[in-house]
């Protein structure tokens, strides 16, 4: 009896591991209702003590729904929905230094909180609280280093493929550090 238990065990691990069914979790996307036509942008608000970022951020955004093209960017009083953004987090960290104890590496953080407000129905569709923007660069004294400046045009690209990605294809799709909700 128990050679039997055994080999039917041993069958049934086998069957399951040649192609039983696919038992990844994968949830629905949540993408805009069908009334939403156009978008907007709302520009960004910088809590941040650094200087003119959330131009650049709106800016960037802007484009990269432009270049996706799925939904034509309007003024906000045009639009059926609109992204809405602040910079909340900006934290520029020395992480590896010379034998003189001179920064060679630095890692830029940048942290948003973003959602998505409905205008037609005036909701909230979807919050990202802490979608972050990470850049780890060299110093610009050293080969292949860069500035601050173009560590943060890095992370304005990295987060407004994020935010183009969350808008157009759903939840999930961006990660931030943090729970995200659907309200």
């Amino acid at each position: 009896m128990h050679k039997k238990t055994t080999s039917l065990a041993l069958l049934s691990l086998f069957l399951l591991s040649c192609g039983g069914p696919d038992v990844t979790y994968r949830p629905a996307p949540q993408i805009l209702p069908m009334h939403i036509k156009k978008l907007a942008v709302r520009p960004f608000l910088n809590k941040t003590q650094q200087f003119g970022l959330e131009e650049k951020l709106t800016l960037r955004v802007t484009d990269e729904f432009l270049r996706d093209g799925q939904f034509p960017v309007v003024p906000e009083g045009q639009a059926d929905g609109a992204v809405v953004g602040e910079i909340t987090r900006y934290i520029l960290t020395p992480v590896q230094y010379d034998a003189n104890l001179v920064p060679t590496v630095y890692k830029l953080d940048v942290i948003i909180n973003l959602q998505f407000i409905d205008r037609t129905r005036n909701v909230i569709l979807w919050t990202e609280p802490n979608l972050r923007g990470i850049q780890n660069y060299a110093a610009p004294t050293l080969p292949g280093g860069m500035t601050e400046e173009q560590a943060r045009e890095a992370i304005w690209n990295i987060l407004a493929r994020d935010i183009v990605k969350r808008t157009v294809k759903g939840f999930g799709e961006a990660t931030g550090i943090s729970e995200k909700k659907v309200q």
